[in-house]
């Protein structure tokens, strides 16, 4: 018996109540031909798909993954190196196998990201062969989203109509936050995907009860683990419930079976852990974003519970709940404000309610019904991770509801899969009517928060969906040609929205920590402040940026217009971020932020030419406070740049006492100042580690000016 809801599975069961009893999985497309049948070509195979599906369904497949790769390679170059902090990471991963193992943001070893180094190591092997280029680093990213795309696509497909597996990839493709970070390098495209192989393989656990797929998603989550660490673990508790509760195995065999993914978890995700932990600490880098060079302590300190409550050591507090903090407002309506709801909500009121419908639907089939297991497998991630998200009081980014994506649009192609074989039902057919009310209401109310942008849009939005929906609620009762019709509007209602703000973040260029997806202006962050700049790590990363605070690029209200120096990439559209920060190096970040601590620094011919001379007799060419910089430095010279304090500058790294070795035994060249008086960024007191280097080089060395930028020459004392 096939278990998609098509066609072919009205035929075998009318009823619609197949479940794990009386199920076994489809035909493979590649599966052993009967006697006597010749096996199909491998063109063929992949062409055609399995042989009870549609023969436009695996083109259209196809169709999709390809329309994907080009939307998202589309003008990928003008990005440049997106986020310094972690091309720097990738750079220094491509030149020296040490710093690839750690996560080095420097050859030399320094210190680390702050974040474990799985994310990284795809992007430092693409360069380290296609030479350091911009497409080098950002392809990885590309392919990772075309991969979340087809794994969406096949867990729906699995047990639904290829249509609805279809609607599901498209969703996901469509997302703006998705195409923001799907080409961009920050970790979280590696996080959505493995999240979404995870949730593919537990449902796969389902149908069978086979071991092997829940042990295969252990190991997903533990290598999400190493790419953000403790955010790949929000979806554990309803992956765990849902299998031990509705897997088609004695209860027994289903904890064990638990305990085995567990263990594959740890080991995946801990050996790299364990080696870290046991390697000497004079022998490695300092651990970026701890206080005590602990991997441990960064990741349940300030890439932990840090982020749950606020209380990230070596940053600043979040927001309270229910109010508006240093990163926005929290609560239920978190991820509907002006400041997420356009990354990612367009389609969220209707997920939910198809979600219920789909949970609904299935209420009264057996315990272990794989298609219900499928609801509460990609639909409890959904809650969770939204209630994890409206709730967290520390650092949170716009960009972080990726990890929303798969869930939600594996949860809209099931849902209206459901309800579209149910549609003679007048409950069913009124449902996918308000999913689609809802849809282009929303829609209208997010695309009126950027009236300038597209304006004649948001009628169309409204319209389309409140016409395809009136078709919706007749949809039982009219020729199928009509009702096909009327779905194909209200599809086209809902997604116009979504397409024309994806779009538009594809068509600019995205650099810096903190980018955000659609128009400008369309995610204002900070309730009117000039908000919160910062890096990324854990759950979230970096520190909100100082109003008035001077850095390399000058004051705030001043842009950069250069482009930033990022190689392939394009001058800076002189954009005025929200909070009044002008931004022209053409990433639209979320509030202002310290030029220099949140976009890196512009780095001019003479500051290259100056950094470079004599370099190779050096361990550094320079050291800057603060990570963006010193990347900045290091991108355009090639040569280790150390980070003084890591990103936030507030880490204690180096030592005042190793810093004045390093320098008496001629292992750095130069100190780039930030201009900020004392080098205390991010939140750091006066008299952090950072701020007492700044000032004994200040006091020691001889100052030089090459354009807007100063350098100490760590090699000429001054005297007197």
């Amino acid at each position: 018996m096939t278990t998609h809801l098509d066609d072919t599975a009205r035929t075998a069961d009318p009823t619609g109540t197949a479940d794990t009893a009386t199920w076994s999985p489809p035909q493979e497309p590649d599966a052993a031909p009967g006697p006597g049948e010749p096996k199909r070509p491998l063109a063929a195979r992949i062409w055609r798909g399995r042989p009870e599906d549609p023969r436009w369904a695996r083109p259209a497949f196809l169709g999709l993954l390809l329309a994907t790769c080009v939307l998202y390679l589309y003008n990928l170059s003008a990005s440049g190196y997106a986020n310094s902090f972690y091309s720097a990471a990738v750079q220094a991963g491509s030149q020296s196998w040490k710093a690839f193992f750690f996560g080095s943001l420097d050859s030399a070893d320094a210190i680390t990201v702050d974040k474990p180094p799985a994310a990284l190591w795809p992007m430092a092997l693409s360069v380290k062969i296609f030479g350091l280029n911009s497409w080098a680093i950002l392809v990885p990213e590309v392919l990772m989203g075309v991969g979340s795309v087809a794994t969406v696509y096949a867990s729906v497909r699995r047990r639904f109509s290829p249509a609805s597996g279809l609607i599901a990839g498209a969703v996901l493709a469509l997302t703006p936050v998705a195409a923001l970070m799907f080409r961009f390098n920050n970790p979280d495209a590696m996080l959505a995907l493995l999240m979404a192989v995870a949730c593919y393989l537990v449902v796969r656990a389902l149908e069978d009860g086979r071991t092997k797929w829940l042990v295969w998603a252990g190991v997903a989550i533990g290598v999400a683990f190493l790419a953000k660490t403790l955010q790949a673990f929000l979806i554990l508790p309803p992956l765990a419930i849902v299998y031990a509760v509705c897997a088609p195995v004695p209860l027994r065999k289903r904890f064990s079976q638990l305990a085995l993914a567990t263990a594959a978890l740890v080991v995946s995700g801990g050996w790299w852990v364990a080696i870290v932990e046991l390697w000497p600490a004079s022998s490695r880098p300092y651990i970026g974003g701890s206080q005590n060079n602990s991997f441990l302590e960064l990741t349940f300190g300030y890439n932990g519970l840090g982020r749950l409550n606020g209380e990230e050591t070596g940053s600043v507090g979040g927001g309270g709940g229910g109010g508006t903090g240093q990163w926005g407002e929290t609560g239920w309506d978190r991820m509907f404000n002006s400041e997420i709801g356009a990354q990612i909500s367009w389609l969220l009121p209707a997920a939910l309610i198809l979600l219920v419908a789909g949970l609904m639907a299935t209420r009264r089939r057996k315990r272990t019904s794989v298609t219900r297991g499928a609801f509460l497998v990609w639909g409890g991630s959904l809650m969770i991770t939204t209630v994890v998200f409206s709730f967290m009081a520390g650092i949170f980014h716009q960009y972080y509801t990726i990890a929303l994506a798969p869930y939600m649009a594996a949860v809209i192609g099931m849902g209206t899969g459901i309800l579209w074989e149910k549609r003679s039902g007048i409950w069913a057919s009124l449902t996918l009517a308000a999913a689609s009310v809802a849809a282009a209401a929303w829609g209208y109310v997010l695309l009126n928060r950027t009236p300038d942008h597209l304006p004649w849009l948001k009628w169309l939005v409204l319209v389309g969906g409140l016409a395809g929906a009136l078709g919706l609620v007749f949809a039982g009762r009219l020729p199928r040609r009509l009702a096909l019709a009327a779905a194909a509007v209200s599809v086209l209602a809902a997604l116009a929205g979504p397409t024309a703000y994806t779009l538009s973040t594809v068509d600019s260029a995205h650099t810096g920590s903190i980018p955000t997806a659609g128009p400008a202006g369309a995610s204002m962050m900070g309730g009117g402040r000039g908000g919160p700049g910062g890096g990324d790590g854990g759950f979230g990363g970096g520190t909100p940026g100082r109003q008035g605070q001077q850095g390399q690029q000058g004051q705030q209200g001043q842009g950069r217009q250069d482009g930033g120096g990022l190689p392939g990439g394009t001058p800076g559209q002189g954009q005025t971020a929200p909070g009044g920060q002008a931004n022209g190096d053409g990433g639209r970040m979320g509030g202002g932020g310290a030029g220099g601590l949140i976009n890196g620094a512009t780095v001019s011919d003479e500051a290259k030419k100056l950094l470079g001379t004599d370099s190779e007799n050096y361990t550094w060419a320079g050291a800057a406070i603060g990570s963006q910089n010193a990347a900045s430095y290091q991108l355009a010279t090639g040569d280790p740049v150390m980070a003084i304090g890591g990103f936030n500058g507030t880490d204690p790294s180096p030592t005042l006492a190793q810093f004045k070795q390093y320098v008496a035994d001629s292992r750095i060249h130069y100190f780039i100042s930030s201009g900020s008086g004392g080098g205390a960024m991010g939140g750091g007191s006066g008299d952090g580690t950072s701020a007492q280097i700044t000032e004994w080089i200040e006091a020691n060395f001889k100052q030089v000016t090459v354009g807007s930028a100063t350098f100490y020459d760590l090699t000429q004392e001054t005297t007197g």
